[in-house]
């Protein structure tokens, strides 16, 4: 169910201790980017997510849209448990992999969506392992026909629809983020401790209720709005300042 966020319900710092902390990472850790290419993860992420690991024992993953493999080479090091696809891989820091099948349909799926780039200048398309998605943050106009495209090719290819901040994505159903974290959570280093679970998209949703039915919580992040989420953050800078002051550094 969803309820009100209040804009100045922010999270306590020691909401962090004995817990086990999920993050979303474009949106979360880093600011949106007009191309997916063009993120970077920075020294000061870099050494907050050292600090993190050191501070729950290793009990940190990111859960992304993106691809796992994607997410861990933009960190380098340290080597991180990633969840990529929306929950469908996963990436784990012992050297464990798990990820669903790549759907039959991706190759016509990937063509479809080339067609209409090419014809719609600032559309780009991404290619993921188990989906693909259509970017319009450079083209806004495009919005409608990219969501009607995608729409039509889910349905054609028996793929989940999934929408994003001016992106719009066709995957390989039968995972959320949600799902995600419950099957992290049943790890026996996790299994006794709160999850939290840190977001900015609707994409993040399934996750804050997760989080919430296990006895943790989600934090929202940007702008306040119906959401499973208990606790906010205003953006990517509060965010890093907040997990910066809950593991003890100062300016």
């Amino acid at each position: 169910m969803l309820q009100s966020i209040s804009p100045d319900r922010l999270p306590p710092l020691e909401l962090l201790d004995g817990a086990s902390l999920f993050l979303d990472f474009d949106g979360t850790l880093v600011e949106l980017a007009d191309r997916p290419d063009a993120v970077a993860v920075d020294q000061r992420l870099r050494g907050l997510m050292h600090r993190l690991l050191d501070r729950l024992d290793g009990r940190v993953a990111l859960i992304s849209g993106r691809p796992a493999d994607q997410v861990r080479t933009l960190f380098g090091e340290p080597v991180l448990t990633v969840v990529g696809s929306h929950g469908m891989e996963f990436r784990f820091a012992d050297g464990r992999e798990v990820q669903a099948a790549r759907p039959e349909g991706l190759p016509a799926a990937l063509d479809a969506m080339h067609a209409l780039a090419a014809r719609s200048p600032g559309v780009l398309v991404e290619d993921k392992p188990l989906g693909a998605a259509l970017h319009f943050r450079q083209a806004p106009e495009q919005e409608a026909a990219c969501q009607a495209l995608a729409a039509q090719l889910a349905q054609a290819h028996g793929m989940y629809l999934q929408p994003g901040k001016m992106m719009i994505e066709v995957r390989a159903a039968g995972g959320d983020k949600g799902a995600a974290l419950h099957q992290l959570m049943s790890e026996p280093k996790l299994a006794s401790t709160r999850p939290l679970f840190m977001g900015d998209d609707h994409t993040d949703e399934p996750g804050f209720a997760a989080a919430e039915a296990l006895g943790g919580a989600g934090i929202l992040v940007g702008p306040a709005r119906a959401s499973a989420a208990r606790y906010r953050l205003a953006d990517v800078e509060a965010v890093l300042s907040w997990l910066e002051a809950a593991t003890g550094q100062t300016a």
